[in-house]
C-alpha cells in the first residue's frame, strides 16, 4: 500500500526551512494571525513538529508594518541572522491588492532563538508597490535578492524579480524581472508569480514559485539557468510551461505551494517544504482560513539532473 504524506507541522503557512552550520534546522512560517514572526529550532526536521516556538518579533498596534504580517524566511547572511518578510499598514485594498511591503529584522547572536532582533526597516526596491515574499542566496560569492512584486504596467498581482545586495537589507540596481504569469495554470483566480526559493545542483540553479489563487489552483512552476550563466538577464533562464507541483485530487492534498528547500540529515538528499490544504471547499475568506499546513518530502532527480517533484501525496 503506498504511504500518504502527512503534514509537518499544521496551521504553518508559507514555511521555511533552514539548516545552519551549527547542525540545528530552523523553521519559521507565516501565524494564522499574521501578528508575529516565530521560530522553532530541532537538530533534526521531524523534530521540528514538537519543538517549542519563540517569538522573536510582534507587529506594532499601528504604523506602515502593523499588520498582516506575511511569509517570513530565516537567513544567515555575511555573519549575521537576518528575517526577511511583508507586512501592510491596515486591511484595505487599494486597486484590488493588500499594500503590503518587504521589511526586515537582524540579530547578530549566534543563536537567533536568544539574541535581540533589531529592526531595520523596509527592503526599497525603487517600485512602490505591493511586494513580498523575497527571498535571498548567494552566488559566485555575490548575495542577490528575488522576491514578487506589482507592476502597474503589467495585468495581475505579481511577478518576479530580482537584484543583487549592496548590504544584506538593501538592493543595488533596478529590479529585473524574471517571470510574470503568463500561462493558463499561473492566471487560475488570480494573475500570480509569488513565493520563489532557490536550489543550486547539478551546474544549474533552479527558482521555484507558486502561482494561481491560494486554493486548489495553488501550483508550483519552475525556472533554471547554467550556474556559469548572467543570471540577471532574463534571457539566461527557461521556465516550465507546466506545472511542476500540483494538487493531488486522488489523496486530498490541495493547492501546494510556496515552498522552500532544505538538506536532509545526511546532507546529500535535498527537501522539499511546502504548505497545503487537505480539503478543497474553503468556508468563508481563504485569507483567514489557518489549515494550510507545513509538509515535506524528499526531491527527486532524473538522469538530465533536472528536480521531479512528484506529487504532494508521495512521501
Amino acid at each position: 500500500m503506498k504511504k500518504i504524506n502527512a503534514p509537518l507541522i499544521r496551521q504553518r503557512a508559507d514555511p521555511h526551512i533552514y539548516k545552519h552550520t551549527d547542525g540545528y534546522y530552523y523553521f519559521t512560517a507565516s501565524v494564522p494571525e499574521y501578528d508575529r514572526i516565530e521560530l522553532r529550532r530541532a537538530k533534526t526536521i521531524a523534530g521540528l513538529a514538537d519543538a517549542s516556538a519563540v517569538d522573536v518579533w510582534r507587529k506594532p498596534e499601528t504604523g506602515k508594518y502593523s499588520k498582516l504580517i506575511w511569509a517570513p524566511e530565516l537567513h544567515f547572511n555575511q555573519g549575521a541572522w537576518y528575517i526577511y518578510f511583508a507586512a501592510a499598514p491596515s486591511m484595505d485594498i487599494k486597486d484590488k491588492l493588500f499594500q503590503h511591503r518587504m521589511y526586515v529584522i537582524s540579530n547578530n547572536n549566534p543563536n537567533p532563538m536568544i539574541g535581540e532582533w533589531t529592526f531595520l526597516g523596509q527592503v526599497d526596491t525603487g517600485m512602490d508597490t505591493f511586494c513580498l515574499d523575497a527571498t535571498t542566496f548567494t552566488h559566485n560569492e555575490k548575495l542577490y535578492y528575488l522576491w514578487a512584486q506589482k507592476d502597474a504596467e503589467i495585468e495581475g498581482n505579481s511577478n518576479l524579480y530580482i537584484a543583487p545586495m549592496i548590504t544584506p537589507w538593501r538592493i543595488a540596481g533596478a529590479p529585473i524581472m524574471l517571470s510574470k504569469p503568463e500561462f493558463d495554470w499561473e492566471c487560475r483566480g488570480f494573475r500570480v508569480n509569488e513565493g520563489p526559493s532557490v536550489l543550486k545542483r547539478h551546474g544549474k540553479i533552479f527558482i521555484t514559485y507558486s502561482a494561481s489563487a491560494t486554493d486548489e489552483n495553488y501550483a508550483m512552476g519552475l525556472l533554471w539557468t547554467n550556474q556559469t550563466a548572467d543570471i540577471l538577464n532574463p534571457a539566461s533562464w527557461t521556465k516550465a510551461a507546466e506545472p511542476v507541483f500540483k494538487t493531488c485530487y486522488e489523496h486530498g492534498i490541495y493547492g501546494p505551494g510556496h515552498n522552500s528547500f532544505t538538506c536532509g540529515e545526511n546532507n546529500d538528499e535535498v527537501i522539499l517544504v511546502y504548505h497545503a490544504r487537505t480539503y478543497a471547499e474553503i468556508v468563508g475568506d481563504p485569507l483567514w482560513n489557518p489549515d494550510r499546513h507545513t509538509f515535506v518530502k524528499k526531491l527527486n532527480w532524473d538522469e538530465q539532473g533536472m528536480p521531479v517533484f512528484g506529487a504532494p501525496s508521495d512521501c
